[in-house]
């Protein structure tokens, strides 16, 4: 009775030779690093299910045997290069505890910058808020490094041109009150 053909060439407990490296060319022999790179790729497939327990552990054990990278390569040929790629961001290298803080964002200037924002739909009464808040807003920016010295800065433009604004009217109804007597 003859002992059946293994089904896979790692099986066979031989050296097989490469197809690029012609038929009397032995086999480049294998260092540690590349035994364990051929073993890091063999636990990746078992760990997602590609190969069941008693042919892992067949395979690491012709890994830790083998000789030759080609016979190395025959041991990995059937599984994907590494472990398949999981649509999940990567995990930070520093965990986040140890992640500076960004600084808050200044509370006057959000309000500096809702007031002159206001300014349109008030007729230009959250002109003067506007300007008061981002003044005061720019100076606590300076001081502390908080953020939002642009809110701060949008407020006070927006804030300006509308006193700017109001000033102008009360100038145009002075100077038509004066005209007109």
């Amino acid at each position: 009775m003859s002992n059946p053909t293994p089904w896979q060439p790692w099986q066979t407990g031989q050296g097989v030779p490469q197809p690029w490296q012609g038929q009397s060319a032995p086999s480049m022999l294998a260092s540690h690093a590349d035994r364990e790179r051929a073993v890091d790729v063999l636990r990746a497939g078992y760990g997602e299910g590609r190969l069941e327990h008693p042919e892992f552990e067949k395979r690491v054990a012709r890994a830790y045997g083998a000789r030759t990278v080609g016979e190395l390569a025959l041991l990995v040929a059937d599984l994907p290069q590494g472990p398949v790629p999981v649509n999940q961001p990567p995990p930070p290298a520093v965990p986040a505890t140890f992640l500076p803080t960004l600084p808050h964002t200044n509370g006057k200037a959000v309000g500096a910058m809702i007031c002159g924002l206001l300014t349109f739909p008030t007729v230009g009464l959250t002109g003067l808020p506007a300007v008061i808040l981002g003044h005061s807003a720019r100076s606590e920016i300076q001081r502390t490094g908080e953020r939002g010295e642009g809110l701060a800065m949008t407020g006070l433009v927006l804030g300006w041109l509308s006193v700017a604004g109001w000033l102008l009217i009360i100038t145009i109804l002075i100077a038509a009150g004066l005209a007109s007597s």
